[in-house]
């Protein structure tokens, strides 16, 4: 058996504290298993660390040469850690549109402290979360969250209306948020901002054509199977031939979430990410 990490942080706390209950407690050991662990030690190191005495604390000669090893040791064990997790890589998913102006921000403080942010696109953020191949989910929908996971509003949006070129709606400078109540609606359950039910009340008979992800939502206002909404940033980053963006002068704002998992304790590099999110 090889001298371990746990032996030396066991023998520099005692040498710190100079008392075993009160190195015991530092450690979250109980009072024998401390002691247990140094006598290993020194049958490792085959040597005396501490004299045998009930006046006082005292180190031989090797316990004392051991000790300055033991803070150099765990003091660059320490160091190089801390500079790693400073330097660790995060994965943040997102299914479309990611807020850049936030983004950018964001980024910038992350990576003044070391760290650094690889982005990631998925269709379902919260199964990608879920399945643990992304840290942190940005996401437009407000959802019920399991147990598990943790979300925090950062920021809102104002939305427009999509509609297709052949659509009336096209021409209209602007259009009012109850005006639209009726008219048959692409519904993106996934990641989408806005369902049947955003209108109060909503009506029943209404036609409601649901699909997956953003491309497709795309593509069936396109082909004039429904009316879209969508946050305005569409407007400037996902032009499409075959679709027009109309103001809604007082549409409800939609909502930006970053979503995280909570148990087990989010990894340090999580929460520096969070804290300047």
């Amino acid at each position: 058996m090889d001298i371990e990490l746990r032996h030396l942080r066991a023998y520099l706390a005692l040498c710190e504290e100079t008392n075993y209950t009160r190195a015991a407690a530092r450690m979250h050991l109980s009072q024998p298993a401390l002691t247990r662990t140094i006598q290993q030690l020194e049958r490792l190191v085959e040597c005396r660390l501490i004299e045998r005495t009930s006046r006082r604390f005292e180190l031989t000669e090797e316990g004392q040469e051991l000790l300055e090893h033991s803070r150099r040791i765990i003091g660059d064990i320490d160091s190089v850690q801390a500079d790693l997790r400073r330097r660790a890589t995060i994965e943040v998913g997102f299914s479309w549109l990611l807020p850049d102006a936030w983004f950018a921000a964001t980024r910038t403080r992350y990576e003044a402290l070391g760290g650094r942010i690889s982005l990631r696109r998925v269709e379902d953020p919260m199964a990608a979360l879920d399945d643990r191949s992304i840290d942190i989910a940005i996401h437009r929908n407000d959802i019920w969250l399991p147990h598990h996971l943790e979300s925090r509003e950062i920021g809102s949006e104002q939305r427009v209306l999509a509609v297709s070129v052949h659509s009336p709606l096209a021409h209209a400078g602007e259009v009012r948020w109850a005006e639209l109540a009726h008219y048959p609606l692409v519904a993106n359950t996934v990641s989408g901002t806005t369902n049947a039910e955003s209108w109060d009340p909503p009506d029943p008979n209404r036609t409601v054509i649901t699909c997956t992800n953003f491309d497709e939502w795309i593509e069936l206002v396109a082909a004039e199977r429904g009316i879209g909404i969508v946050p305005v940033l569409a407007r400037t980053r996902a032009p499409h031939p075959g679709v027009v963006y109309v103001d809604i002068v007082d549409a409800p704002r939609s909502h930006i979430y970053l979503t995280w998992r909570v148990k087990p304790t989010p990894l340090r590099s999580v929460q520096r990410f969070l804290s300047v999110a």
